[in-house]
């Protein structure tokens, strides 16, 4: 049984960091695309960050450029996404997600992914 795990998440002032990250069971994270979405109170789910974890190809939303990295334990099978310069709109339940080979263009749409993680909440203050 495929189960993601997201863990990390927690409260923080505007400005400061954190480490989200994604643990996998019941398949690796070899050669899928694995993202970051988010959700905040009201607001539609939206795409943070892709992984294509075959070719190493990143991809980011506009709003996290050069704020927010990915990166990857091979040996946890997990991914990680450090999170840097928080601002109070980050404040969101961010999911972990995953889909087959390959992100391309569409990888910040919800219906590319088969498997989703609970949650885990992220919260910057002012």
């Amino acid at each position: 049984q495929v189960q993601l795990v997201e863990s990390g998440g927690g409260s923080v002032q505007a400005g400061g960091s954190l480490r989200l990250s994604c643990s996998a069971s019941g398949f690796t994270f070899n050669n899928k695309c694995i993202a970051w979405f988010r959700q905040a109170p009201g607001k539609e789910r939206e795409g943070v960050a892709a992984i294509y974890t075959g070719g190493g190809n990143k991809y980011y939303a506009d709003f996290v450029k050069g704020r927010f990295v990915f990166s990857r334990d091979n040996a946890k099978n997990q991914i990680s996404l450090q999170m840097n310069s928080l601002k109070p709109e980050d404040s969101a339940m961010y999911y972990c997600a995953a889909a087959g080979p390959g992100c391309g263009s569409k990888w910040s749409l919800r219906d590319k992914y088969n498997y989703w993680g609970q949650g885990t909440q992220v919260t910057v203050s002012s």
